[in-house]
């Protein structure tokens, strides 16, 4: 029996996912979280096969939470299931420890055998986003500026684009607000970007928020 932990802060999401894992054979939902502290005291309290989580969460980043689970429990799959488009996460979330990336438009069969896979240690990698890795792999897709940005970077890159202020994002983050300052200089550089205004620009432009 697989053991589920779902990570998500809608509870209607949250029915709808354990009302299509009730008709899979061999998948139990076994815990459920609504935020990323709820599922680290989960994970300390019980055994999860899998782990199938949201990017976005009320009280921490789902990069962030995937980081901490992965380092903590290097051997447990986290799949990762949101709304954002999968050209713009996907890639991002296999390279910090991620079995797989769903957007929460995919059908029941491709989470189900999404979920079977990372049990069995492997990777789930949808058709369109396998296109897109061979085209990078093989040099036929020029990647776009905001790829070169570090996980950290990109996870401000997208505080900024949401609208959140320094304040906010060193309180989220619990860092410094000189380190904010610092990352949205390195961003602004990397992006030749001058004003926040040119950044949710090209958040828009590229579907990042």
């Amino acid at each position: 029996m697989i053991k589920i932990l779902i990570v998500d802060d809608h509870m209607i999401f949250r029915e709808g996912i354990k009302k299509v894992l009730a008709a899979a054979s061999g998948i139990k939902v076994a815990g459920e979280a609504g935020n990323g502290n709820e599922a680290l005291r989960a994970l300390k309290r019980n055994h999860y096969d899998v782990v199938l989580q949201d990017l976005s969460l009320p009280d921490m980043e789902g990069l962030d939470l995937l980081s901490h689970i992965k380092n903590h429990n290097p051997d447990l799959p986290v799949l990762i299931l949101s709304f954002y488009p999968e050209d713009q996460y996907a890639v991002r979330v296999l390279k910090e420890g991620a079995s797989g990336y769903l957007t929460k438009e995919s059908v029941p069969n491709d989470l189900i055998h999404a979920i079977r896979k990372a049990a069995e240690g492997g990777k789930y990698i949808s058709a369109t986003l396998g296109e897109s890795l061979a085209g990078s792999v093989t040099g036929e897709k020029e990647g776009r500026p905001h790829e070169l940005l570090s996980s950290r970077e990109f996870q401000i890159f997208s505080m900024i684009a949401a609208g959140k202020s320094v304040k906010e994002m060193a309180y989220e983050l619990s860092i410094a607000r000189t380190t904010i300052t610092s990352y949205r200089s390195r961003i602004f550089e990397k992006l030749n970007f001058k004003t926040n205004a040119d950044l949710i620009r090209y958040a828009v432009e590229n579907r990042i928020v």
